[in-house]
């Protein structure tokens, strides 16, 4: 069949970055996204033409990294798997990393098919900060209770409405959410680190969550103060918002999809 004729092709990447630089994933009018370093990508690939729309599983915030997220794209042109993922790190910037290219059936989606998410936070906790890690942590110097921050987190386990947990902008048709996994664990070397997984996550609310349990770490609110915030369903109960920067989303589950 001719390339005249070529109907394209729904492929699925898995792409790494690290955030400091982006807006986050989604393009927004106020600095440079993810997506739009992505989709100027494709473009270069296939030598210009109509605009190529990426598509992910979801938003990421403002500075926030990822080691692995789902995008899918329609390519017009005839591409192996080994010309997309290489051409990809050849046009895009150092940040952003293509692990992984696949050909999908028309009508993939990842949003869609996203069964959970993987979110990790991390804190350095010591006095002396770490090169290694100074854009990637969030870094504390007051000692935190790590047994008291690992009491708390229990309280956002389960199927809840996560109003308190959600920033102001955030456009989600429902706050009810099911955190499946939520745990605290501290690293020899003075790192802790916070997981959650989920089904999905509201706008900032890693970050409110993990604001809260800094002050459980810090004795400002007892453990079980958490469920009292979570019910409040109200932002002003719980805590700060956390940086950005010391938040990754680890892995996305797509159940039957490309692993």
């Amino acid at each position: 069949m001719s390339e005249e004729h070529f109907e394209g092709q729904t492929w699925c990447v898995v792409l790494a970055w690290r955030g400091n630089a982006y807006v986050g994933w989604q393009i927004q009018p106020n600095g440079v996204s993810i997506q739009s370093k992505v989709q100027s990508a494709l473009a270069a690939l296939c030598g210009g033409g109509p605009d190529i729309v990426a598509d992910a599983t979801g938003r990421t915030d403002s500075g926030v990294h990822a080691e692995m997220q789902y995008v899918s794209f329609r390519l017009p042109v005839r591409r192996t798997e080994v010309q997309v993922s290489e051409g990809l790190n050849y046009h895009l910037p150092p940040d952003i990393r293509c692990l992984s290219a696949r050909k999908m059936p028309d009508g993939f989606s990842p949003r869609a098919q996203a069964n959970s998410k993987l979110y990790r936070y991390r804190i350095l906790n010591r006095i002396p900060g770490c090169p290694f890690r100074e854009d990637v942590v969030w870094h504390l110097k007051q000692r935190l209770n790590v047994s008291a921050m690992q009491e708390a987190a229990v309280h956002l386990e389960g199927q809840h409405d996560f109003t308190s947990f959600r920033a102001a902008r955030c456009a989600a048709k429902t706050t009810v959410r099911t955190i499946v996994k939520a745990t605290v664990s501290e690293l020899s070397d003075g790192e802790i680190r916070i997981e959650f997984e989920g089904n999905g996550f509201l706008r900032h609310q890693v970050r409110i969550m993990v604001g809260t349990l800094v002050d459980v770490g810090l004795e400002r609110r007892a453990p079980n103060d958490m469920k009292t915030v979570r019910e409040a369903l109200h932002r002003s109960a719980a805590g700060r918002t956390a940086p950005a920067h010391g938040l990754t989303l680890v892995h996305v589950d797509l159940g039957e999809g490309p692993s």
